[in-house]
């Protein structure tokens, strides 16, 4: 068992032994509560620092009036001195008294502060646990089912909608069907035109390889270009 266990089970038994009592014998007074101790220890920790500052002055004016006096007059300097040694333990006293106090002090913020926290982790425990106690998983379950229909019939209808309206044709068969429209415009252009040229049936002359002049050449090239030329304009 844990000593936060025992602690909460010695307090509920010393509550119901009181209220058994409270019949029998006059109610107890009740002890403070953790904020008027802290309050208390708080105002000793002040009352002390303030002793302690007395003390302090106090010890110097000792120290003063032993500088004063000096050799000449002993026994009022030895004097000073004596009472500065009962001022000295009287402050060491008190530090010692005062470090107790600030210990306590924080150990018994400490235990307020967790004992406040476990209080408010059993009020949450307790909302949690009825928050649980009025669900139902089968209930849960239902409705996530529910939800993901609904997803998939949003999904239907979003898939509906993107599909193009009235018939459909095949992609193929119209670029097939823009081919033969070309190619019919390019045979109407040649009738237009009065076809191809005719091909020359007689036979050229025949030139010996090696002994074709530059004249030739160019002749043949200037040709070529002319025939380029007229089938461009046909295209067109």
């Amino acid at each position: 068992m844990s000593k936060i266990t025992k602690f909460f089970k010695g307090s509920s038994s010393s509550g119901s032994s009181s209220s058994g009592g409270k019949s029998k014998h006059h109610r107890s007074k009740a002890g403070p509560s953790p904020q008027e101790a802290i309050y208390k220890l708080r105002e000793t920790e002040d009352m002390l620092s303030k002793k302690q500052d007395y003390l302090e002055k106090r010890i110097e004016q000792e120290i003063m009036i032993a500088k004063k006096h000096g050799t000449r007059n002993k026994r009022a300097a030895l004097q000073a001195l004596k009472r500065k040694k009962r001022l000295e333990q009287q402050l060491t006293q008190i530090d010692g008294t005062l470090s107790t106090i600030e210990f306590q002090r924080e150990a018994l913020e400490n235990s307020h502060t967790n004992t406040e926290v476990v209080r408010n982790m059993g009020f949450a425990a307790q909302a949690m646990k009825q928050v649980h106690e009025s669900m139902d998983l089968n209930k849960i379950d239902d409705l996530m089912e529910d939800i993901n229909e609904q997803q998939d019939v949003a999904r239907e209808i979003n898939e509906a909608i993107s599909r193009p309206y009235g018939e459909t044709y095949d992609e193929d068969d119209l670029l097939a069907e823009l081919e033969e429209l070309e190619q019919e415009g390019l045979d109407e252009n040649l009738k237009s035109m009065g076809g191809l040229p005719s091909v020359p049936s007689a036979r050229l002359p025949s030139v010996p390889s090696g002994r074709v002049s530059h004249r030739g050449t160019a002749r043949r090239r200037a040709e070529d270009e002319d025939d380029m030329r007229m089938l461009a304009s046909w295209g067109s």
